[in-house]
């Protein structure tokens, strides 16, 4: 009652008269924004705030709903001061909530999600493209950026936002590493986050990940080659773009120290930013004397102890993809 006998006391003096029920009812009542909207309010003094609001339909437009709002900010100053900053308006949002979201509403927060396995230029050409970033940024080192979702505030630069998700890598990247079980051909972190990105890049099942780190670690363990695909693909494209095609037996001899069907041991840095799931695979692979995989045909792999029992895993595979291609329709 007091504040309301203050408001009335305002208009008054701003010559509004017999108008005070109505400015109530203005202050009170649903507003014209007919959806809910994010406003970004710039820095600047109680006027430009209100304008703002006006222009982009918070508050009605005209002289009237300027002063009454003036007033109402001043009257209720108490409440703590106006912020700039992007903010979210419901739809109808009255002047009193208007108010109320101008002083304790939370900043709008834009995402970004980094997929698990995406290569430092793909990483790059996503945050270039991300909405409300500021400035350039550089290409990452391969496989230093956490896959995850990342919150931001509007005009944050880009190089902020690579700092953290380098930070978040880092800090798995610890974390795990402290944990790990030991494993003398996974010397560093380096090497640690190197067989990471094979294994992400091998197979999309989180159950397989530890299995397939196991092949891998046994390889290394009996000086075999580790024959992966990914890393000629990564050797043929630099990881800029997909290879787009199957890989052929020529690309399968190309001068690479990526090249894990010509050279021994793991590549010489990572081909991908492995994600949460494939690190923890490295860190505690599955047990077991497995040194070969193969694509069951099911969206999973059958891994084999034998050249003998793979060579069955395969010839498996191959009468199932024969299968399925007889038995679909022709278009």
């Amino acid at each position: 009652m007091r504040r309301f006998l203050s408001v009335v006391f305002l208009l008054l003096l701003l010559g509004a008269g017999g108008t005070t029920l109505k400015a109530w009812f203005d202050y009170k009542n649903p507003g014209p924004l007919a959806q809910e909207t994010d406003v970004v309010i710039p820095h600047g003094d109680y006027l430009s705030t209100i304008h703002t609001l006006q222009q982009a339909g918070v508050l009605h437009s005209g002289f009237w709903t300027e002063r009454l709002s003036l007033a109402a900010v001043l009257l209720t100053r108490k409440d703590g001061q106006l912020h700039a900053a992007e903010l979210h308006f419901p739809a109808f949002v009255s002047m009193q909530e208007a108010l109320r979201i101008l002083r304790h509403g939370r900043p709008v927060l834009h995402r970004l999600t980094i997929p698990e396995g995406l290569t430092a230029h793909q990483i790059q050409a996503l945050l270039q493209s991300a909405p409300f970033l500021t400035d350039d940024v550089p290409l990452p080192p391969e496989g230093s950026i956490m896959p995850e979702t990342y919150s931001y505030l509007r005009n944050t630069s880009r190089q902020k936002m690579l700092e953290r998700m380098q930070a978040a890598m880092t800090k798995a990247v610890q974390a795990l590493w402290e944990k790990r079980t030991p494993v003398p051909e996974i010397p560093d972190e380096q090497a640690f986050v190197t067989l990471a990105s094979l294994v992400e890049k091998e197979t999309a099942l989180p159950a397989e990940r530890p299995l397939v780190a196991r092949v891998f670690i046994n390889r290394l363990q009996q000086g075999m080659k580790l024959q992966t695909d990914p890393t000629v693909i990564y050797a043929l494209t630099n990881g800029a773009s997909p290879l787009g095609r199957p890989l052929t037996h020529s690309d399968l001899q190309i001068t690479s120290p990526y090249n894990t069907y010509a050279n021994a041991g793991l590549p010489p840095g990572p081909i991908c930013s492995p994600g949460l799931s494939s690190l923890e695979a490295v860190a505690h692979p599955a047990s077991g004397s497995m040194l070969y995989f193969v694509a069951n045909g099911q969206g999973g792999h059958n891994f084999a102890a034998s050249l003998a029992e793979h060579n069955k895993n395969v010839q498996i595979f191959r009468q199932k993809k024969q299968a399925d291609h007889v038995l679909t329709p022709r278009q």
